[in-house]
């Protein structure tokens, strides 16, 4: 089966993309699952996942205080600013996993003036070796050999803001159920894909300014 694991929707304040949006986008791109990661709220994975309960994994990118840091399999919210180590705490509390998106991405990256994504390895489940939206292909080398290093799963997402976005970076791996299933697939996993143009940064920031004028910040669908 064919999984991409970092995908927004309109739920996100960068994001214009639909639900019926993310299911046709699904279809066309001949994904069997997708990991929902909005911006600091699950709600819109909630909505998709009563849509399609096979297809989708709830997920949140949480943004701590020294970067951004994705739970898989959520159910309920993790509050934005906390602490790295305590929202990786609520992620596990849910029987959730924690990905690291993007570790080493130049705008993006974790914790970029500190100890970096190395200094929260012993909290993390699967590494983004890669994303769709890095600026350079150095960054996803730079996270395939931390994953390799730190014997992490390795993952890959879109990181999706736009429609046309999903299904640029997947894995491919055997059928699994839940987060322990996940992981045991993503040991036989293969990662495909290709980095999106820079013309996708411009769109998720007209999206952004389009939400803004619309006076919401992505909690509506």
């Amino acid at each position: 089966m064919r999984i991409d694991l970092h995908v927004h929707t309109c739920y996100s304040p960068d994001s214009l993309t639909s639900l019926d949006a993310v299911e046709r986008w699904m279809l066309r791109r001949r994904l069997d699952r997708v990991a929902i990661t909005d911006h600091n709220t699950i709600d819109g994975a909630l909505a998709l996942q009563r849509r399609l309960p096979g297809a989708i994994i709830v997920g949140e990118e949480i943004l701590t205080t020294h970067g951004e840091i994705i739970g898989l399999f959520l159910h309920e919210e993790v509050a934005p600013g906390l602490p790295p180590r305590e929202a990786v705490q609520r992620i596990r509390a849910q029987g959730g996993l924690v990905y690291l998106p993007h570790p080493f991405d130049s705008l993006r990256g974790f914790d970029p003036r500190g100890s970096g994504p190395q200094g929260i390895l012993d909290l993390i489940d699967i590494v983004e070796v890669l994303n769709a939206r890095t600026v350079s292909a150095t960054a996803n080398r730079r996270a395939t050999e931390l994953a390799t290093m730190a014997r992490r799963a390795a993952g890959a997402g879109s990181d999706a803001h736009l429609g046309c976005e999903i299904g640029r970076a997947w894995v491919d791996l055997p059928p699994f159920e839940g987060p322990a299933g996940l992981l045991a697939a993503l040991a036989h996993g293969q990662v495909g894909g290709r980095r999106s143009g820079p013309g996708v940064h411009l769109g998720s920031r007209a999206a952004w300014i389009v939400n803004r004028l619309r006076g919401h910040t992505g909690s509506a669908g």
